[in-house]
């Protein structure tokens, strides 16, 4: 079986090479796209060795490790933004008592959640997948999704004092 695979692998690498060039140029990139696909694929690769839908299935592999990656790259990017606008608001101020109130003041508002919304809400914000919290609170993805959107709008009314 090992031999199957590896003879998969190798026959299916060159094709990939050539469709990672939808996503990125970078030759490292694409070489990290394609071993993170094969890496991600690896359980039921078996089972595909044959098929003729290889290679259409190793794509949509691709482009959803291509996708969540950009994603998270926005998350950290307005992250990054939330940070540098915060130290500008910061500056701006120039009073750390201030600062100190709004930052209670978010504290106190995240001290308002349940436990479980708590959890939900920063492991969002940490950057986890929706599906990947699921599993991790062992609920539905729509359940996630709707309470993310919930928390959202709860602690956007508890902190509307700070919107601009």
């Amino acid at each position: 079986m090992k031999t199957n695979l590896n003879t998969t692998i190798l026959e299916s690498s060159p094709v990939l090479m050539r469709l990672a060039n939808n996503f990125t140029n970078d030759p490292v990139e694409k070489d990290d796209l394609v071993q993170e696909t094969f890496i991600r694929s690896l359980n039921s690769l078996e089972k595909f060795t044959k098929h003729p839908k290889l290679i259409s299935w190793l794509y949509v592999i691709m482009k959803n490790i291509y996708l969540n990656k950009y994603r998270r790259e926005i998350v950290r990017r307005s992250a990054e933004k939330e940070i540098s606008y915060t130290q500008s608001f910061n500056s701006r101020i120039g009073n750390k008592a201030e600062s100190l109130f709004v930052l209670k003041d978010v504290q106190d508002a995240l001290k308002l959640l349940s436990g479980e919304n708590y959890q939900i809400i920063s492991m969002y914000l940490e950057g986890f997948k929706y599906y990947e919290i699921a599993e991790h609170m062992n609920m539905k993805e729509g359940t996630i999704k709707t309470r993310i959107h919930s928390i959202r709008k709860f602690l956007k009314k508890k902190l509307q004092v700070y919107a601009l």
